[in-house]
């Protein structure tokens, strides 16, 4: 019998993302934004800003989702002058998420009309393409000489459906005159590009400083999307806010802003994403926040809370059990992770795997942390659990599941508990 003689070895990268484009650093508040810090997950409310209780409560709910920066529309005296009791209100909660303030058409009256607002606010964010087109100029230098006053950093925001008219027209009309002009969306992504840059250029002349600018161009479509950000992320050191302008609902927001943001980060670009998904009526505001937390997660950029791996089944594994064990294995981290997120340090890094047959069981499960391989179809039926790559112990019964959550429970607490424990009685 012949054997083939073996292939050597192919050269593997050492990592599946690129490394990230260098930046500067800007603080938002107590939020460092930059190439040196992990990528920053930030949602916006949809309330009245000037109906406060409800736009703190929304705000405290973003926060404990896990947003890191929270963005108020600041659209009327009124919600500007409730900007700084909400601040007050947040801080009495304990809630010191930042907030930003999201300024269009009247930012140049509404900052300098209301000090205390200006002043509260941790953050700007600013569209050029809606700050006036006549008086442009004076009304752009009156929100950057407000931050410089305040000592606030601000995003310049360009969206494709408020591209700057004039910038657009002449960018089109010199194309225009060229011997082989360029097709129009390719002058429309130049522009959008050159409405950040030009615009950065400006608030610096004013004397903005260089570390308190951050950039966003945003458009509705993915592949758009990655043309716009690789175009402007070569051209300057300023951190990038990342996301769809227009995502979608549910299934469809999620799975192009997942494409879209996911494919930047791997290639290094991004600082801050917000996964912008338009909710139900009366839908949960926080699930873009847990979108774009397991979106980071994913790609292996930041970690939040345990992972479960579970195999999505198929003919060997018609019985239902070990779906809805891991069902059981995730809600219960879920509600272990508040108190261990205080007391056991690391623990938002573990992989637990439960698997419904023999086929990938075992191999998945040794991959994990901790894993339980159940019993398929024509198995024997026994779940061997695998601790840290090695066979541990042999589950049989009716009370597989909490025999499990014993030995993770022992895992967790042998594993993540005892170094804090260690440190907490040396003080």
């Amino acid at each position: 019998m012949q054997t083939r003689d073996p292939s050597p070895p192919c050269a593997v990268p050492e990592s599946g993302l690129a490394a990230r484009r260098r930046t500067t650093t800007v603080h938002v508040g107590d939020v460092p934004v930059g190439s040196a810090n992990p990528v920053v997950v930030q949602s916006m409310t949809n309330t009245d800003t000037a109906d406060v209780e409800s736009t703190v409560r929304q705000v405290e709910e973003l926060a404990e989702a896990g947003s890191e920066l929270v963005r108020v529309t600041v659209n009327t005296s009124a919600a500007a002058a409730a900007v700084p009791e909400i601040v007050t209100r947040l801080d009495s909660r304990g809630v010191s998420v930042p907030l930003i303030g999201d300024f269009h058409f009247n930012g140049h009256i509404l900052l300098p009309g209301n000090p205390d607002c200006a002043a509260a606010l941790a953050k700007y964010r600013i569209n050029p393409g809606n700050v006036g087109s006549k008086k442009w100029d004076a009304h752009f230098a009156a929100i950057i000489e407000c931050a410089i006053e305040n000592g606030k950093p601000v995003r310049i925001g360009v969206n494709w459906g408020s591209l700057d008219a004039a910038l657009l027209t002449r960018m089109m009309d010199e194309n225009a005159e060229l011997a082989e002009p360029l097709a129009a969306d390719v002058v429309m992504i130049s522009a959008i590009v050159e409405s950040a840059l030009s615009s950065a250029r400006v608030a610096e002349e004013i004397g903005l400083p260089h570390d308190a600018i951050l950039l966003s161009a945003k458009v509705s479509s993915v592949p758009d999307l990655l043309r716009v950000y690789r175009a402007l992320a070569p051209l300057s050191d300023y951190p990038l806010h990342l996301g769809l302008t227009e995502a979608g609902m549910s299934r469809k927001g999620t799975v192009a802003s997942s494409a879209g943001i996911g494919i930047l980060l791997a290639e290094g670009i991004g600082d801050t994403i917000r996964v912008s998904l338009t909710p139900t009526p009366d839908g949960d505001r926080r699930e873009e926040v847990l979108v774009a937390r397991q979106l980071l997660q994913s790609l292996g950029l930041r970690t939040f809370e345990p992972q479960v791996t579970a195999c999505p089944g198929c003919g060997r594994t018609t019985s239902t059990f070990f779906q809805e064990m891991a069902q059981d294995i995730e809600g219960w981290l879920q509600r272990r992770m508040p108190e261990w997120r205080e007391t056991h340090a690391g623990v938002e890094a573990l992989s637990v795997a439960v698997m419904g047959c023999v086929v990938n069981g075992p191999g998945e499960s040794r991959h994990a942390d901790i894993g339980i391989s159940l019993p398929g179809n024509f198995e024997e039926p026994s779940a061997p659990v695998y601790v840290d790559g090695e066979h541990h112990s042999t589950l049989r019964g009716d009370d597989i599941v909490p025999q499990f959550i014993a030995i993770l429970e022992e895992y967790v607490e042998r594993r993540f508990g005892t170094d804090r424990q260690a440190v907490a009685g040396s003080g």
